[in-house]
This record gives C-alpha cells, structure tokens and sequence, in this order.
C-alpha cells in the first residue's frame, strides 16, 4: 500500500477509519528521516501489509497528530490498533517497524 501523508486535519479520522495503522514522523531538516523514508516505502508495499495504513506526519505542522503519539525525537515510528496507540518510539530501523507492525496484528 502507497504511504499517505497525513496531517492533524485528517489525522484522527484516519485512526478511527482503519484497524491497522503505522505512522512515520519526520521533518523537512531530518537527516535520518531522509535516510530511512525508501525502507518505510520499501516495507509498506510488502504484500503481507496490504491491509496496514503506513502514514507519514510531518511533525512540525501537525501538533496534534504528534502529541497522539508523545514524539519527543525524530523519526519517530508509532503504530495504533483500533485507534489507539500501541506503541512508539524514536527509531530508524527496519527491525522495529516491523515490530510495530506486527502489534497491530
């Protein structure tokens, strides 16, 4: 599935809208972000994921959809069940985000 770029606009409604859903926070400077953005894309159009809603928040312009899930650093993985958050963190690697992935399960 293609990741979606999201914003506090849509943000919650796309929470409530889908089951499965794993957000990738950046910003425009992030060097690290820049860096880990193809694997993200790379991972979310696996075939296993087709029913998981991979979304990216640009931090700095989406207050609300950051305080969702309590990023304190950037990139920052987060992933909901439900609507609610599951878990997150400030992290990079390929290994934690399938984890993410699989707590939606």
């Amino acid at each position: 599935m293609a990741v979606q770029l999201a914003t506090d606009a849509d943000f919650a409604q796309i929470l409530n809208d889908n089951d499965r859903v794993v957000v990738k926070y950046f910003a425009d400077w992030c060097g690290a972000c820049k860096m880990f953005a193809p694997k993200y894309k790379r991972v979310s159009n696996e075939e296993g994921y087709s029913d998981v809603v991979f979304l990216e928040v640009n931090a700095e312009h989406s207050p609300e959809a950051r305080k969702a899930a309590g990023v304190d650093n950037l990139p920052f993985l987060a992933s909901f069940k439900g609507g609610a958050l599951a878990e997150g963190s400030a992290a990079s690697k390929e290994e934690y985000l399938r984890k993410l992935i699989d707590l939606t399960a």
